[in-house]
C-alpha cells in the first residue's frame, strides 16, 4: 500500500529539499490516468469549490513553494495534490480532493520534479557569496 502524504507531516521538515524528497513520486504517477476522462479533471479545476480551497492553501503557505519561507512564488502558483488523484476521486469526491491537509503550493518546475523524481528541475536559490570564498588560502 502506498504511503499517504499529508501537510501535517510535511511541515515538520524544515528545508525545501527535505520537503521535496518527502513528496517525490519518482515517475510513479498513478496507474489510472485521466485519459478519456480528462474532461472531469478540467471541469473540477474550474469549479468554484476548487478555486475557494486553492485560495485557502495559497494563503496558508504564504505563497511560498512547498510552503517554505524564502521560496516565494512570483509567477504562476500551482496547487499540488500530495497524493495523486484518480478519476474515481473526482467522481466520488474523496477526501484527497479538497482537504488542505493533502494540498501544497508549488511552481511548475517543482511540480514536475515531484512527479518525475528529477531534482535537476528544481529552481535553486543563488549561492550567497562572501568575501574571499573563492580564494582558499584567505579563509
Amino acid at each position: 500500500m502506498e504511503k499517504i502524504r499529508c501537510y501535517s507531516e510535511l511541515v515538520q521538515l524544515p528545508t525545501f529539499e527535505e520537503r521535496y524528497r518527502y513528496l517525490r513520486l519518482s515517475g510513479n504517477v498513478c496507474e489510472e490516468t485521466f485519459g478519456f476522462d480528462r474532461y472531469m479533471n478540467q471541469a473540477f479545476y474550474r469549479s468554484p469549490e476548487w478555486k475557494r480551497i486553492r485560495d485557502i492553501v495559497i494563503t496558508r503557505d504564504c505563497g511560498c513553494d512547498l510552503g517554505v519561507a524564502g521560496h516565494e512564488i512570483f509567477g504562476r502558483i500551482l496547487i499540488h495534490h500530495m497524493n495523486p488523484i484518480r478519476p474515481s476521486d473526482i467522481r466520488w469526491r474523496s477526501d484527497f480532493l479538497l482537504n488542505p491537509e493533502y494540498l501544497i503550493t508549488t511552481v511548475h518546475e517543482t511540480h514536475q520534479a515531484i512527479h518525475y523524481g528529477d531534482e535537476g528541475l528544481l529552481v535553486i536559490a543563488p549561492t550567497q557569496r562572501t568575501r574571499n570564498d573563492t580564494c582558499p588560502w584567505r579563509h
